[in-house]
């Protein structure tokens, strides 16, 4: 059974998942949606890439630096440089949650030159099977203001596209580590 969701067609897991851990209060002036990814590689991998709040970059495609202040614990902010082509040059940054067991991972734009204000994120990683072998399912929610001088739908559209597209870069970047990973393991044998 499916159900549709902003457009996309979910499975009843998936949407269980959302209802589980992306719970987002959404005040009148905010829009949010949740983004599913199934990639083919295994969690560890996946999640091995989206806990690193200290190296966003390796996944992201948008991030050029990243300068995280302090320890890394719930709590530590970091400041992100953005690559030219988008409408900001920094991002400053907070780890609101961290779960290693449950593969839970929060964070929340403090400050920066953008217009993204009071932006909570949310990502969560699921293992399932695609095509007979170890997969993830990922899962990112957001919630944010809406800017003065746009719509909902606009300021959806926009934060969709930029998740959507760092979704693309960590599945490209967790299947080559996949198979790195399979290829190592027969050449030791």
């Amino acid at each position: 059974m499916v159900s549709i969701m902003n457009g996309e067609k979910r499975s009843l897991i998936e949407d269980e998942r959302i209802r589980r851990h992306h719970k987002l209060h959404v005040k009148d002036n905010q829009c949010s949606s949740s983004l599913v990814k199934h990639i083919k590689a295994p969690v560890h991998l996946v999640w091995s890439l989206v806990r690193r709040f200290d190296q966003p970059q390796r996944y992201k495609p948008f991030v050029s630096r990243c300068v995280v202040q302090g320890d890394l614990e719930i709590g530590s902010v970091r400041e992100v440089n953005v690559k030219s082509g988008l409408p900001a040059t920094t991002s400053k940054e907070r780890l609101e949650f961290l779960d290693d067991d449950e593969h839970v991972f929060s964070m929340r734009i403090v400050g920066g030159d953008h217009r993204l204000k009071n932006y909570l994120s949310t990502i969560t990683v699921h293992p399932e099977v695609i095509d007979g072998r170890l997969g993830t399912l990922v899962i990112e929610s957001f919630v944010v203001d809406v800017p003065e001088g746009n719509t909902k739908d606009e300021t959806c559209f926009f934060v969709e596209a930029l998740i959507k597209c760092n979704l693309k870069s960590l599945a490209d970047v967790s299947e080559s580590l996949a198979v790195q990973d399979r290829t190592e393991r027969l050449e030791r044998d």
